[in-house]
């Protein structure tokens, strides 16, 4: 069921319409909204068949097929410069490097309008900011989820903005995080493949596809082992997919400790902790997440700049709690 601030449309696939693409199908039928629109809005999960939800643009349409597409509310068109302190680990007059707290939203969104790092990033950077990447999200060019801590850089001017993501794309940027992972993974290296896309039943997941969904690829190696109870795990990304890391890891059985979307516990794996990990773990609220490593090459001057950071509190302490198994 939509939400009272979205809009319902629906669209039955006419005859001289079989075989089309969806978004081209649905830009025929729906002149007010642009096909390009539409390939978002299905991309976002918003287009269902049924009680199927649909994130394919591409599929094919068959006569008689009917589609509900749901219109999110217009969000407000201009963030807000506010005054919230930053962990900033570089700054000139090309692009700013934030060490990222766990709880802050990058950009706003419906539901989160306000208290994102791109408030704190108009007010601490000023004008410069202004329209770098689009004014939804001035000045970002990657994303850390909300509940994910560590590195992020922003561009200040729109060359530095376009060479990083030219080089994001182009999978030139080194990143690598630091998770918990429940178990132990067979293969103390390796590699994750698998198509990412929306979830077919729900919109707000990302999972493996068979079908559809964006190339991913996740290396990864086993840092430190706590009995067979749990792991910690550096990650790189080859590509850089909606939630890939949480994707993939719970995909092949060992999702993140505290994920509240994909990891989430068992009484059968909690009872298996000794007391003090399992009251760590019960009582740790968000994804053990965390980027701790980002470099790259300056945008404007080609400097190899390069950044660590340590471990937040919270997975120290979670760590420790680990280790008395």
């Amino acid at each position: 069921m939509e939400a009272a601030d979205e809009r319902r449309l629906e669209v039955t696939i006419e005859a001289d319409q079989e075989g089309e693409r969806l978004d081209r199908a649905l830009a025929r039928r729906l002149p007010d909204l642009s096909r390009s629109r539409l390939k978002s809005l299905i991309e976002e999960g918003r287009v269902r068949s049924g009680e199927r939800t649909i994130s394919d643009p591409s599929q094919r349409v068959k006569p008689g097929q009917r589609f509900a597409i749901i219109i999110p509310q217009a969000s407000a068109p201009v963030p807000q410069a506010e005054e919230i302190p930053l962990a900033v680990r570089y700054e000139d007059q090309d692009l700013i490097v934030i060490d990222k707290p766990a709880g802050m939203v990058v950009h706003p969104a419906p539901g989160n309008e306000g208290a994102t790092l791109v408030n704190a990033l108009i007010a601490h950077c000023g004008a410069s900011l202004s329209g770098i990447g689009g004014v939804r999200r001035p000045g970002i060019v990657h994303r850390l989820d909300k509940d994910t801590s560590g590195l992020l850089v922003a561009a200040k001017n729109d060359i530095a903005h376009r060479k990083l993501a030219e080089d994001f794309a182009a999978h030139r940027i080194e990143r690598a995080y630091q998770a918990v992972v429940w178990g132990v993974p067979a293969k103390r290296s390796g590699e994750i493949e698998g198509n990412i896309g929306r979830h077919p039943t729900n919109r707000k997941k990302m999972t493996v596809l068979a079908r559809g969904g964006k190339p991913a690829l996740t290396r990864y190696r086993v840092l430190r082992s706590f009995g067979t109870a749990a792991s910690l795990v550096e990650c790189r990304l080859a590509t850089g997919r909606t939630h890939q890391i949480r994707v993939h890891l719970a995909s092949i059985g060992h999702p993140l400790l505290g994920d509240p979307v994909y990891g989430r516990v068992t009484p059968a794996r909690l009872q298996a902790l000794p007391p003090k990990a399992r009251a760590a773990v019960a009582g740790f609220k968000r994804q053990a997440l965390h980027a701790w490593l980002l470099g790259f090459q300056h945008p404007v001057n080609n400097q190899a700049l390069r950044w660590e950071s340590p471990l937040p509190a919270d997975m120290v302490e979670l760590i420790s709690s680990l280790e008395s198994i």
